[in-house]
């Protein structure tokens, strides 16, 4: 625990004070995400509503890090808090500086609703990039060490609030989001769904949690016995606050039909622990409490609670008490953030496709590049969304004329439209595909840049998304851009092609013909000047799929069904196009000595080591993942259980060592219920998961240990 007993206890024990000198309305409104000030009790007026899923969102400049889906492609932990804390940072130096000013606004505050820990089950689904990816073990280490970033380990006070979302069983379909009602059996809901959370509780110790907007097995996830009641507070022993997700609980009558009207629907939220209401409908406890549908006790709990959680941030004790009120404005976007960002785009990027080391490019073999495609010069498809505002961005097509300077002539086409089948409103369709077939006879190499923006794949709602609800409707690249694609190759020229995309998309043409591809996701705003130092080997690639790449979304289940089975490489059944784990890299490493001791147990561990030598001619990190395969009939397929990168010079060798608990060798039965099968377990040590597909993309597999229960 990072803020001692003693000290929440006095929070408590102050905010308590606090609400008994409150009246009813007063209460009222300080369960609304904008609460307002009680001068008479000096209490200042506060916005619960602020956003920093890769960086501090919405309130001017601030350091826009590459989104949640690229930052979980680095497989790296300790990068993921190094990020976390310079956004506390970051948050902490604009909220000193806001307040000075007296700006209360939205998004100004110092609780933050992120991360974003939902499984991305179908990557169709439009805010799967908000996400760590498709692993419950992966995104339960990374949310735990975003928060720990976020909150710090000060023993007294917290750097920022984090806030887990969406609490739970949530990831689209976006437009049937407020009526939804999501099905799931126990097994799936313990196994899948909630482990990410369930870390966040109790590792992370994260001081909020968000509800989902849909229904889990009937009941609305802001009003949820099960969620909030059984497992969040009495089964975690969850202390901090719940807030609804903004305007869900209007859904309670509106949409999910469980309630008759908008007192019931506060009352439901409210008695199953929602404590705070991002929206304007906890107005109506006011009549919910005088009708005695909500006793005031139960009021004076969640109040209680998030008062707490306002003077474990420092803010009703005096400003020099705060560690953290010291960080001044300088602190924000400086030349060290943005050395930052850079070193954490480049550790996300993925090299797909590296067909008789095409990449990286040699300089003094090229005089002409062409950089073709509709994400080439596009700011928008570095960021993401729940973005903040960069001073300063850099786009592909920038980051390489940066790079490689004038001595050679770079040529430059959008080739197509992202979306559409022309640029031009007025002109035919193809209008820019002569133009990009005419770069591509002029260039000794295109560096093709194509994929999707979060226009295309984001939240319902989301200004200027194309496809309405935010969701895809198919894995394939849009309107005629596969069509460009081709048309480059034709050229005969070596075609590099760098997707830029929050999910994974259907590129086996592209993986059959074109010579070298890149994942880059949404880098950030330094995500250009990453990808040309990706390019032309000033560093090697180092990251791994969080999500898998299917073949074709005709594979997948229905959208709305949320059985895992046929989903995820945990339950999938066909090869991948691009498996769960796989990235690789410009220099190779060797994996010697491996070993396995120990035995399971409840109380016992097992000890996984490995030494990782760099064999290549260049820098290079690689990250050792260990699976486990449970002999239970039903059980997932080898899952990830344990992670460690190291970054290595030629030649150099580390020891890797990971350690296995219970719950790395335990799996859920039908009743939800942890169980440890008698039989054989096989765990897998190496650089990717043991599937068929990995071992034909890489030449090499994971060296296996059996272990007998």
């Amino acid at each position: 625990m990072s803020i001692s007993a003693k000290y929440i206890a006095d929070y408590k024990k102050r905010a308590a004070k606090l609400v008994s000198e409150m009246t009813l309305e007063e209460k009222v409104f300080q369960t609304l995400y904008n609460a307002p000030a009680i001068d008479r009790l000096g209490i200042k007026s506060y916005n619960y509503w602020n956003e920093a899923l890769h960086g501090v969102a919405r309130a001017g400049v601030a350091t826009v890090f590459p989104q949640a889906i690229g930052l979980a492609a680095a497989f790296d932990e300790d990068l993921m808090e190094e990020v976390a804390d310079t956004i506390s940072t970051e948050g902490r130096a604009k909220f000193n500086m806001q307040q000075k000013y007296g700006d209360h606004d939205i998004y100004k505050g110092l609780t933050f609703w992120s991360p974003n820990v939902n499984i991305f089950r179908d990557p169709r689904w439009g805010r799967g990039h908000e996400t760590y990816g498709e692993d419950p073990y992966l995104s339960g280490r990374l949310g735990v060490r975003f928060i720990r970033g976020l909150q710090g380990t000060d023993e007294r006070y917290m750097k920022v609030a984090a806030c887990a979302k969406h609490f739970a069983v949530h990831s689209g379909p976006e437009d049937l989001r407020h009526s939804f009602n999501a099905v799931v059996s126990k097994q799936d809901l313990w196994e899948t769904y909630l482990p990410a959370f369930d870390a966040c509780v109790h590792e992370g110790e994260v001081e909020a949690v968000m509800g989902a907007y849909n229904r889990t097995n009937d009941e609305p996830c802001c009003g949820s016995q099960l969620l909030l009641v059984d497992i969040l507070r009495k089964m975690w022993g969850f202390d901090g606050h719940v807030t609804s997700d903004c305007w869900a609980i209007k859904d309670f009558h509106e949409f999910h039909m469980v309630t008759k009207n908008q007192v019931e629907s506060v009352a439901l939220a409210m008695n199953k622990g929602c404590d705070l209401n991002c929206g304007n409908m906890y107005v109506h406890l006011l009549q919910a409490v005088r009708e005695g549908l909500v006793e005031e006790s139960t009021l004076d709990t969640a109040v209680t609670r998030l008062l707490t959680t306002r003077m474990k941030l420092g803010l009703f004790d005096p400003a020099e008490d705060v560690p953290y009120n010291k960080i001044g404005y300088d602190q924000c976007d400086g030349k060290a953030q943005k050395e930052l960002n850079l070193k954490a785009a480049k550790k996300t990027i993925c090299l797909l496709k590296n067909e008789n080391n095409t990449l990286p490019l040699d300089l003094k073999k090229i005089q002409t590049i062409g950089v073709v495609g509709p994400n080439a010069d596009s700011r928008k498809a570095l960021v993401g969304n729940y973005e903040g505002t960069a001073s300063e961005y850099v786009t592909v097509l920038e980051g390489i004329r940066e790079y490689v300077g004038d001595d050679k002539r770079i040529y430059f086409s959008e080739g197509c439209h992202l979306f559409k089948d022309r640029v031009q409103g007025l002109g035919q369709p193809y209008d820019r595909t002569a133009e990009a077939r005419a770069i591509a006879d002029m260039s000794d190499v295109v560096i093709a840049v194509f994929g999707l923006d979060p226009g295309l794949e984001g939240e319902e709602g989301d200004e200027g998304n194309e496809f309405a609800s935010g969701d895809k409707p198919n894995l394939n690249l849009p309107g005629i851009q596969e069509e460009v694609i081709k048309a480059l190759y034709e050229s005969g020229k070596p075609v590099i092609l760098v997707l830029l995309s929050g999910s994974a998309l259907a590129v086996k043409w592209e993986q059959e013909h074109l010579p070298a591809i890149l994942q880059g996701w949404y880098p950030g705003a330094q995500g250009g000047r990453a990808i040309a130092q990706i390019l032309f080997g000033d560093a090697s690639p180092e990251g791994k799929l969080p999500v898998t790449f299917y073949e074709t979304s005709e594979e997948l289940p229905a959208f709305t069904d949320y059985a895992m089975k046929g989903r995820t490489y945990r339950y999938m059944e066909r090869p991948a196009l691009y498996p769960f784990g796989y990235g690789l890299s410009y220099t190779s490493f060797a994996l010697t000595d491996a070993s396995v001791e120990g035995t399971i147990g409840e109380d016992t561990k097992v000890t996984c080591r490995v030494t990782v030598e760099n064999t290549g001619a260049m820098t290079g990190a690689q990250t050792v993942q260990v699976y486990v395969k449970s002999p239970r009939e039903g059980a997932p397929n080898a899952q990830l259980k344990g992670l460690k990168k190291v970054t290595l010079s030629p030649g150099e060798k580390k020891n890797v060592e990971i350690v296995l608990d219970y719950r790395s060798f335990a799996v859920y039965n039908e009743e939800g219920k942890r169980v440890l099968a008698p039989g054989t377990y096989e765990v897998y040590v190496g650089t990717s998961q043991p599937d068929e597909r990995s071992a034909a993309l890489l030449g090499e597999r994971p060296v296996r240990f059996c272990l007998d229960v």
